[in-house]
């Protein structure tokens, strides 16, 4: 196992040198500079120049790549040219906790939700609590989550005020674990519907297909109870599909959390993206690219590290 993680490593090192090379060159090929938007129309032309010169922007854009680079592998991934004296690293480090917190408790939810009833609908196939999973399922995939998103705001933070529309706590009130949860609930649930349907799928197509399996049936004919069957015989077998879609998941919980911190006002690296895009703050881009990517990246290992754990019979 040591040294199939050390080969996926390696083999991880020129995937990110490409994300970077390509996010690099498509960002600063990009019509639009960071200038356009942080300077004052008034302000003189010489302190523009300046400014430009000050962060070499005025270099050709392979020099400024491998500048970023060996920044990048010192640890330093420069500062930011909107938020002026601030580094980026302090940037993401001040969102990046609220972004952990959601994406966990959304992941949470997701599985939590999503698991049992997908073997709910499995052991009782083409019934009517079958039909209603599936239907909801697919209503669930074929819905965007900005747009559950926007009406669970509307429903419950403007027309009944039963959660906060926005923010991780309430203005100027002391930190509560309470408050806390009662900001969380909504962006948390509208992140977990990205991928609640389509793990209720996974879970159902699974555990059928282990159902039909002859060990099942054998050891039904022993006469252990049906419950029995499902949960210890079948659970296992049929998570293991499940299991290697989280690798796959991650990058959906990343790109959701752009759109629902946006939504729900959460101050996190997905929102922090957002604002870096439209006022075309490079490193802050390439450093939130990068740890998607490398976030992906160990997400997946994650997958396979959990898929051998679960069947012992695969040997890396």
């Amino acid at each position: 196992m040591a040294s199939y993680i050390i080969r996926r490593i390696l083999v991880a090192i020129p995937l990110l040198l490409g994300i970077s090379i390509i996010s690099f060159a498509i960002i600063h090929l990009a019509p639009g500079d960071p200038t356009s938007l942080l300077m004052d129309p008034h302000i003189k032309p010489s302190d523009r120049v300046a400014f430009i010169h000050a962060y070499g922007l005025d270099q050709p854009v392979y020099i400024q790549y491998f500048k970023w680079l060996w920044q990048m592998l010192q640890g330093n991934f420069g500062d930011s040219l909107i938020h002026q004296g601030v580094t980026v690293s302090s940037l993401i480090l001040s969102r990046l906790p609220n972004t952990l917190l959601l994406m966990v408790v959304s992941a949470l939810l997701a599985f939590i939700i999503s698991i049992p009833f997908g073997i709910l609908s499995a052991t009782r196939p083409y019934t009517i609590t079958d039909y209603t999973v599936t239907t909801v399922s697919f209503l669930g995939i074929a819905t965007p989550n900005f747009w559950i998103g926007l009406v669970l705001l509307m429903f419950f933070a403007v027309q009944h005020p039963i959660f906060p529309a926005g923010g991780v706590q309430t203005l100027n009130a002391p930190f509560s674990i309470w408050d806390r949860i009662h900001h969380l609930i909504l962006p948390a649930f509208v992140l977990a519907t990205a991928d609640m349907a389509g793990l209720t799928r996974y879970s159902r197509s699974s555990m059928i297909e282990v159902l039909r399996q002859d060990y099942i049936r054998t050891a039904r004919a022993k006469g252990f109870r049906g419950s029995r069957v499902v949960y210890k015989h079948g659970l296992r077998n049929s998570l293991m599909p499940v299991i290697t879609i989280i690798g796959l998941i991650i990058p959906s919980f990343i790109g959701g959390a752009v759109v629902v911190e946006s939504i729900f006002n959460w101050p996190g690296i997905g929102l922090l993206f957002l604002d870096a895009a439209f006022q075309r703050d490079y490193p802050v881009i390439m450093a939130l690219t990068m740890i998607s990517a490398t976030l992906v990246v160990i997400g997946n290992l994650i997958a396979d590290i959990l898929y051998a754990i679960v069947d012992p019979r695969i040997e890396y």
